[in-house]
């Protein structure tokens, strides 16, 4: 009884305090070709660079959710495309505009380019939370 006791304490001890789940729910993806990427931002200075996580999933035509686990609750933006040709980059056209569908956390969109941090910006709060968006 003892063993189970202090693996239960380990175990508690390990796991995140204040760690909350963040789903994000994607609606337009074109096809169940590639995957689904999404980078998770934390603040201004790391947005569209370094993210604080990445995560991929195959994709699915239509709609699909993406979790991401153990977060501290706190402010923060993604960015989500299909990478449907699976070469794992955002492809552009000869322009710079994507060619592969993209959204940012609240559907933000830029004037011209992509959207400011304060734009994507949403509330973690401690028992998680939802965020839909769009491919376009």
């Amino acid at each position: 009884m003892s063993k189970l006791i202090a693996a239960a304490l380990i175990a508690a001890a390990l796991s995140p305090a204040g760690a909350a789940e963040l789903t994000i729910a994607i609606d337009g993806v074109s096809s169940a070709e590639g995957q689904i990427l999404v980078a998770l931002y934390d603040s201004a200075d790391s947005f569209r660079g370094k993210p604080l996580r990445a995560q991929s999933a195959p994709a699915t035509a239509g709609a699909m959710q993406l979790r991401i686990k153990d977060l501290p609750p706190g402010d923060y933006a993604f960015a989500v495309y299909h990478d449907a040709n699976g070469n794992g980059k955002l492809d552009r056209n000869l322009l710079g505009m994507p060619s592969e569908d993209y959204a940012f956390s609240n559907n933000a969109a830029g004037k011209r380019g992509p959207p400011e941090f304060e734009q994507a910006r949403f509330a973690l709060p401690p028992g998680g939370a939802t965020n839909a968006v769009n491919l376009r």
